[in-house]
């Protein structure tokens, strides 16, 4: 399940929403299989102690029946199938509870951990998992050696939590000679019921434990490099580089149709050293002059070159140029300034009209 690093470096820096998503989508969550197991354990236990009393009273029924029909039975094969087949309905009958339950916790107990999850990535042939050379490395892997040690604690600690159970009952279960079997039986259900009781609560104390390092551990698997930190960047927001061209090729795209609407334009106001506002205005469509094109430095002058190529008068004005070229591409001008464009349109039409 681990996941080799693309980058070099060490991984100091905390998993994008991205990384989580990826690692999700291979099925790679903090799952913990002591909380499944806890789970199932504990709630069939508690379940078994509501249903004990019903179960044995059914068995018992079904035992006392077995034994008043004996006489009955032939012997032939087809009355061997007929009972081996009675007898594995109705054990289905009584123990379907207890199966149902075990489906059920496992189902929520996986929900519980990671939420609903669905995915084929796991179970996809991989070639990788038949090398050898991987194979020996993932045995005795830290993480083979950490399921190794937690599966030796575990079972030692339960044969150890049994034993001593058991050993402090001893000398009540040598009077059971003198007992009944009826009395044997409810004696050593009840021990199991004890140690079932001490298991599931060493059971629930692992799960935590265990649950808390997994979620330690896929959080350190899912942890980046900066290198890895910043290909993902690239891979989602772009190449700076590309963008950067894209952007270029954007701007050199909208000059041209800045360009090409110079030739429309009734005046251009300029600053002499390096500014040019291409004005229109057309009494029937437009309630104010609007800029048509604007530029700094070589842009403005390409700007006046277009202009004197089409006979659009230059009218030189520095104060209204630098206030004009804030405004934005395709603006209308503003209000303030409705007197200052007023007066210079007017002098370029009587230029007109003179000409």
């Amino acid at each position: 399940m681990a996941e080799e690093s693309s980058g070099g470096g060490e991984k100091t820096e905390s998993p994008s929403s991205k990384r989580r998503a990826d690692f999700r989508k291979k099925g790679q969550v903090a799952q913990s299989k002591e909380v499944q197991t806890a789970v199932l354990l504990t709630l069939t236990f508690i379940l078994w102690i509501f249903y004990m009393p019903e179960f044995w009273s059914s068995l018992s029924e079904l035992l006392s029946s077995l034994w008043r029909n004996i006489d009955t039975f032939g012997g032939s094969p087809s009355d061997v199938y007929n009972l081996a087949l009675f007898i594995v309905k109705e054990m289905a009958i009584l123990l379907a509870p207890l199966f149902f339950l075990v489906l059920v916790a496992g189902f929520f107990s996986s929900i519980a951990q990671v939420g609903w999850i669905f995915t084929t990535q796991p179970i996809n042939p991989d070639l990788g998992k038949l090398n050898p050379i991987k194979g020996f490395g993932r045995m005795f892997s830290m993480k083979s050696l950490v399921d190794l040690v937690k599966s030796i604690l575990k079972i030692a600690l339960i044969a150890w939590v049994a034993y001593a159970t058991v050993y402090d009952y001893f000398q009540e279960a040598l009077i059971l000679v003198d007992t009944s079997i009826t009395a044997t039986i409810l004696y050593l259900a009840r021990i199991a019921t004890i140690i079932l009781a001490k298991v599931c609560a060493i059971l629930v104390l692992i799960a935590v434990l265990d649950f808390a390092y997994t979620r330690y551990e896929m959080e350190e698997k899912m942890k980046m490099t900066k290198q890895e930190v910043k290909e993902e960047f690239k891979e989602m927001e772009g190449d700076p580089y590309i963008k950067s061209q894209i952007r270029r090729i954007q701007q050199e795209m909208a000059r041209k149709r800045m360009m090409a609407e110079v030739p429309e334009a009734d005046v251009v106001i300029t600053n002499p050293t390096h500014l040019s506002v291409a004005i229109k205005y057309d009494t029937e469509t437009m309630d104010a002059p609007v800029i048509i094109a604007k530029g700094a430095d070589h842009v403005a002058m390409k700007i006046r070159e277009i202009a004197r190529a089409n006979d659009i008068p230059l009218i030189e004005n520095p104060p209204v140029a630098r206030l004009l070229h804030k405004v934005d591409l395709g603006g209308v001008i503003p209000e303030e300034m409705f007197k200052a464009v007023a007066e210079i349109l007017a002098h370029v039409y009587s230029l007109k009209n003179r000409n």
